[in-house]
């Protein structure tokens, strides 16, 4: 799946692990992540967090897309910061799941998101 995501490889977002429900994503904060306030905008931060859930709630094969999510920011990120995405599974339930993502600049917690999964088809096209 993550081959085929143009969008957060454009953004430089790089896969470093995926395993059953788990996924680790990283990418660099460039300038033109940056706001008025000269911090990473949340919406670059989101889409880190984003890929590496998308990554764990794919892992286990039938297409799955999210059916919500939110985040909470806790500590801002700067031009040039490595940010990495951490997700894990809590729990999948009939066709749904729920997926934790952790943000760090690295050992900072950025921002901790909580995604939810539905799988729509049975097997990738």
């Amino acid at each position: 799946m993550f081959d085929a995501d143009s969008a957060s490889r454009g953004l430089g977002i790089e896969l470093l692990e995926v395993g059953s429900g788990s996924a680790v994503v990283r990418m660099t904060v460039t300038p033109l992540m940056v706001n008025g306030h000269g911090i990473a905008h949340g919406g670059y931060v989101f889409t880190l967090a984003d890929t590496a859930f998308a990554c764990a709630c794919n892992s286990h094969g039938p297409v799955t897309v999210a059916s919500g999510a939110d985040i909470s920011f806790t500590a801002p990120a700067k031009e040039g910061d490595v940010l990495t995405a951490i997700a894990h599974e809590r729990t999948r339930y009939g066709r749904s799941g729920i997926y934790d993502v952790t943000v760090l600049r690295g050992e900072t917690v950025i921002a901790e998101f909580r995604g939810r999964s539905r799988v729509i088809r049975d097997t990738p096209e």
